[in-house]
């Protein structure tokens, strides 16, 4: 299984949203050095479009990504509907990968034992210091845990947010509570560790880039990556 990544963004809605008065629209795209998602390595170079509306703490929002530097890398899309009031929020997330059971990568394929999709639930909240936040797939091309069967594989992370030299860092820890082959674990294990600074480069008085550098760890599978991006939006 695999999928949202230091910098991708796993597609849940931020916790802290004030309800929208008027429907709001949000077009952006990232450019990162590797798709890094909860600790995992998900591709090289890669170009990750968002696309979403949202109204009154409601959200529907479609995120992409498609490798760059390398052709065979996995093509992602994937359909995240949100609610949140407050710090709460909770979400489910459409998965689909270009890989998987289905041999010939069809999105419309959607029996258990043969789909590419893998739908995930989502529940959290922002305390304003912190925010917690827990995932656990449902349905779909799901892992299996030691005894063979579905492992409803789940992800729980705590990130701080905070601003130091003129940039905004957030700070993250994540793990994954049960064994399952989705994450390459057999028990609890911790698989995200990492530390992201993000900061706007002006390019005009109206236009300016954020920019976002950081680290990332797995200590269950002993891997770190250096990680660059930039957003383009307008």
């Amino acid at each position: 299984m695999k999928k949202i990544v230091f910098f991708a963004m796993t597609l849940a809605v931020s916790a802290h949203v004030i309800a929208q008065e008027k429907l709001e629209t949000a077009v952006s795209a990232d450019v990162v050095n590797q798709y890094i998602w909860r600790g995992q390595d998900l591709g090289n170079v890669s170009l990750q479009p968002t696309f979403g509306v949202s109204y009154k703490g409601l959200s529907l929002t479609a995120w992409g990504s498609v490798g760059l530097s390398n052709p065979d890398d996995t093509k992602e899309f994937d359909i995240t509907a949100s609610y949140s009031i407050g710090g709460f929020n909770i979400g489910v997330t459409d998965y689909w990968f270009s890989t998987g059971l289905d041999p010939q990568n069809r999105y419309f394929k959607y029996d258990a034992h043969g789909t590419n999709h893998v739908f995930e639930a989502n529940i959290g909240y922002d305390f304003g210091f912190a925010g917690i936040q827990w995932y656990t797939n449902f349905a779909g091309n799901d892992g299996f845990n030691n005894d063979g069967d579905r492992a409803y594989s789940s992800y729980v992370e705590l990130s701080a947010p905070f601003s130091l030299g003129g940039a905004e860092w957030t700070a993250t820890v994540g793990a994954v509570p049960f064994a399952t082959s989705s994450y390459g674990t057999n028990g609890f294990a911790v698989t995200n560790v990492s530390l992201r600074a993000t900061k706007s480069i002006e390019v005009t008085d109206r236009f300016s880039v954020p920019v976002f550098a950081g680290i990332a760890t797995n200590p269950c599978a002993q891997k770190a990556y250096l990680l660059f991006g930039f957003t383009l939006q307008p």
